[in-house]
């Protein structure tokens, strides 16, 4: 129900207001569209760029269209700057003290930092620019590589070449589509409802791994990720442990004095 209702306000009232904001500014609708697309999930540009192909169907043909992608793929790194903007503010440094102070509340410790940031460095262009290509995924992408302060010049290279090619696809499916538009807002749908899964399946492993199992079993848990609440609780189980171990060496201890007595068993 949630999601049917979700569609049919996607495909409905936020595309009629979409077209009307293309209607009314033309090239620079579609780029503050996008823009805002990047900071703002619910105006989804899966919606944006075909309508922006639609319009260019409707209003001329090849030339809107090029100039639809043109105005989307502007507005997608203008938007995408944002995000860098807001990762370069924010600063490893933060990142890091925060995760040092309470990490271990959210499943994260600073090794887990270390990685993330060696592949981000290692990958960084190709990073953005598949990124770029992938619902909801392509608007995050920006904050990390604020964070890591990637090179300006590559970083705008590489959103614009992946937000070309995102853009190109959808604007192109909404002109080659007019007349089924219907049909394409399903389809598009149904690969986003694919993505939102994949995500979600992704992040509830990692709340079970990283967050539920430490809970249930914190005693075998790595010391970086047991949560203060749960440190004195491991320290008891890890000192009856010992205490147990203890008890069964002084038992196996006695048993082999035993019997080393003479007369002893054996």
């Amino acid at each position: 129900m949630i999601f049917a209702g979700l569609s049919d306000f996607i495909t409905g009232d936020l595309t009629d207001w979409v077209i009307d904001v293309i209607d009314a500014l033309g090239y620079l609708g579609v780029a503050l569209l996008v823009a805002l697309e990047n900071l703002f999930p619910p105006i989804p540009s899966e919606v944006v760029l075909p309508a922006a192909g639609i319009w260019a169907n409707d209003n001329g043909g090849i030339p809107q269209l090029v100039g639809m992608i043109v105005a989307a793929t502007v507005g997608s790194v203008v938007g995408a700057w944002a995000l860098y903007a807001i990762g370069a503010l924010i600063g490893e440094e933060r990142i890091r003290g925060f995760v040092e102070k309470r990490g271990r509340w959210f499943g994260v410790k600073t090794a887990d930092l270390d990685k993330a940031d060696s592949w981000f460095d290692r990958h960084e262009e190709l990073s953005v620019l598949f990124c770029r290509c992938i619902p909801l995924v392509r608007s995050v992408v920006s904050v990390p590589a604020g964070l890591r302060r990637m090179n300006p010049m590559r970083f705008t290279l590489y959103t614009a070449i992946g937000s070309a090619i995102w853009n190109t696809a959808l604007v192109v499916v909404g002109y080659a589509a007019r007349d089924q538009w219907d049909t394409v807002q399903d389809v598009v749908g149904y690969v986003q409802y694919v993505v939102v899964a994949a995500i979600l399946a992704a992040i509830a492993w990692f709340v079970w791994r990283r967050i539920i199992k430490i809970r249930l079993h914190p005693e075998e848990a790595d010391p970086e990720l047991v949560p203060p609440d749960l440190i004195d609780d491991v320290e008891e189980i890890r000192a009856e442990e010992r205490e147990t171990e203890l008890q069964e060496a002084e038992l196996q201890e006695a048993e082999h004095a035993e019997d080393q007595r003479p007369g002893g068993a054996g």
